[in-house]
């Protein structure tokens, strides 16, 4: 099956995009442009290095509120941006638990703190616990586990199959991370401004009632995923039953707050939401 909506990305003003759809079980329901060729993730690494943490955890590794980054703050807390750690800074900015604060900082720590609790680096780490059950042999970790990814649409899409029908962790544990945690904290959405709540799960951002978003007008508001400033995204409806990968090699700005909502928009539109 192809479908025509994702043929939109050829009108995007970028170099080269590339996108997909896959559902639940896995089924391909379509892809247009270089789904092979590796693409810099930015943020979008948050989602993969999240889902390492959370299998440390359900490993006994880690657990979820222990103390982690600066003091009073948790694992949960640094996974959902609330640890008060400043953007790209090791400084503390407010107290854990306040304010959603999006920390790349907080992401290094996390990996940090797994690469103490299992004595392997975080990207070898990431390799063995995610990349290498789920057949991503495409994708790299080069440094930051906040934004220093690289991956394929192709294996972008593995991932998001595994998400929608987890087999690396329970199934609790993923309902876990698309839930809303420290529900009513407000902060910064990159790109997008403040929001009042600013919500977010473990790892990954929740669409919610924000607006304007870079998913569609149409997308449920369980929607979850991440984009990055490299001009990538992933979300999953698990409303529609679907995920969405597409990556580019322009880095965000207006024209993705412009044509994104658009492309996702016709994405749910043909599947019938």
């Amino acid at each position: 099956m192809s479908l025509e909506s994702l043929a939109l990305i050829e009108k995007w003003p970028v170099p080269t995009a590339t996108a997909a759809v896959v559902r639940a079980d896995g089924t391909l329901l379509g892809a247009h442009g270089p789904t092979s060729q590796p693409f810099a993730l930015a943020s979008v690494t948050k989602p993969l290095a999240a889902y390492a943490v959370l299998v440390a955890y359900e490993e006994g590794a880690v657990e979820l509120d222990e103390p982690a980054g600066p003091e009073g703050s948790t694992v949960r807390h640094l996974l959902a941006h609330t640890s008060g750690l400043a953007f790209d800074e090791h400084r503390v900015t407010a107290p854990p638990g306040q304010r959603r604060l999006y920390s790349n900082a907080g992401f290094e720590q996390l990996g940090d703190h797994v690469a103490k609790a299992t004595e392997i680096p975080f990207a070898e780490y990431l390799r063995q616990a995610v990349l290498e059950p789920l057949g991503m042999t495409s994708t790299t970790l080069g440094g930051s586990p906040a934004k220093d990814g690289v991956s394929t649409v192709d294996d972008l899409v593995r991932f998001a199959a595994e998400v929608q029908a987890p087999r690396l962790l329970d199934p609790r544990t993923v309902a876990e991370a698309m839930t809303v945690q420290y529900p009513g904290t407000k902060g910064v959405l990159p790109g997008y401004g403040h929001r009042n709540p600013n919500d977010w799960g473990l790892g990954f951002e929740i669409r919610d009632s924000k607006s304007p978003h870079w998913t569609g007008g149409s997308s449920s508001p369980r929607t979850f995923g991440h984009f990055g400033q490299s001009g990538t995204f992933l979300w999953i409806d698990p409303d529609a039953g679907i995920a969405c990968a597409a990556l580019t090699d322009r880095p965000f700005g207006a024209w993705a707050t412009e044509v994104w909502p658009a492309f996702t928009d016709a994405v749910l539109a043909e599947l019938g939401r």
